[in-house]
């Protein structure tokens, strides 16, 4: 049996799917960010602002989408800053909406609306007061009520948040866990990827995601843009199209280096790339395959032999950068 995961024949669309603008505590406009983001190379971009929802299609045109979406916190203390309390452990949220003008924030708290620019409550839609709990059954109940009313919902910086294991594999219902996040990574500098095989040895799958959390974009001392991204396979560039990709896992995330085909053949998985020192695929289990380019060359394609106790299967491949794409 054949089956592609990725298809070099399809079209593939750059996005980014966590940003900041000035409707929250990000330094350009939605205008600003378009354009920085679509003069290199992207053509999807969900801005992820603090605790409130806006319709940015606006924006939109044939080589460029906003994903309707924003950032939620659940603080252990709600009314305590992260910025000051660096022990508190917090959970963050994001919200893609799948129809564009779901502009409802789910889940809404007063509590934590001080990042909401002042100038644009007014275009604003919120919604009933929820009271926030940090605890499992709390951050379940959110998720729930995000879903069931019309979003994806993904994990961010588990390390960042300073939760382990033994809080994040209580959590259900998400689509994608941020295993790289650009902005986060400046400071601790190292992933969260293996976050994702605890998930998948937990039995719960879950897909992966590289991205900015950019708020500066462009700045002397700490660029926080253009570091992590997906590549989102869909027929065409619309925002059903997008989002279905997302949500069937139609994307592979990068930090650098391109996937270009992945395709398992009976028990042999052969996977294409640009050029780069190492591939490694990782199992549910303790059996791991790397494969290294010998000292001044370069790999660009890989197979490997699946065996009947692997469960599932993912491949990283790392460039002489040291930076990384991430299959499904």
């Amino acid at each position: 049996m054949k089956r592609v995961f990725i298809d070099r024949e399809k079209n593939f669309y750059k996005a980014n799917l966590h940003t900041h603008s000035t409707g929250s505590d990000g330094k350009l406009s939605p205008e600003q960010l378009k354009e920085e983001y679509k003069k290199r190379g992207y053509s999807v971009l969900a801005i992820t602002d603090h605790e409130h929802l806006l319709d940015n299609s606006y924006l939109n045109d044939e080589d460029f989408i906003t994903i309707t979406s924003c950032e939620i916190a659940i603080k252990e203390f709600a009314d305590q800053s992260t910025l000051k309390n660096f022990g508190m452990r917090v959970a963050h949220l994001n919200f893609y909406a799948l129809d564009p003008h779901n502009t409802a924030t789910p889940c809404y708290n007063s509590v934590y609306d001080h990042f909401i620019n002042n100038g644009i409550k007014d275009k604003i839609n919120f919604t009933e007061e929820y009271e926030r709990h940090y605890c499992p059954d709390g951050i379940n109940d959110i998720i729930s009520i995000a879903r069931n009313n019309g979003f994806l919902v993904s994990y961010n910086h588990p390390t960042w948040s300073l939760e382990n294991a033994c809080d994040y594999l209580n959590y259900d219902g998400l689509f994608a866990v941020e295993i790289y996040n650009h902005s986060v990574f400046h400071d601790i500098g190292f992933d969260d990827e293996r976050v994702l095989d605890d998930f998948w040895r937990a039995g719960k799958p879950i897909l992966c995601i590289c991205a900015d959390d950019a708020h500066k974009v462009i700045d002397d001392e700490r660029e926080d843009a253009f570091g992590g991204w997906v590549q989102i396979s869909a027929p065409r560039l619309t925002y059903k199209d997008i989002m279905h990709s997302l949500a069937v896992g139609d994307f592979y995330a990068s930090t650098g280096p391109e996937i270009k085909s992945l395709i398992a053949e009976d028990d042999i998985v052969k996977i294409q790339f640009s050029n780069c020192v190492s591939v490694n695929m990782i199992t549910q289990g303790r059996r791991a395959v790397s494969l290294h380019a010998k000292k001044g060359e370069t790999l660009n394609y890989a197979e490997f032999k699946l065996c009947e106790s692997d469960t599932y299967f993912r491949i990283t491949v790392t460039d002489a950068e040291g930076k990384k794409a991430y299959t499904q």
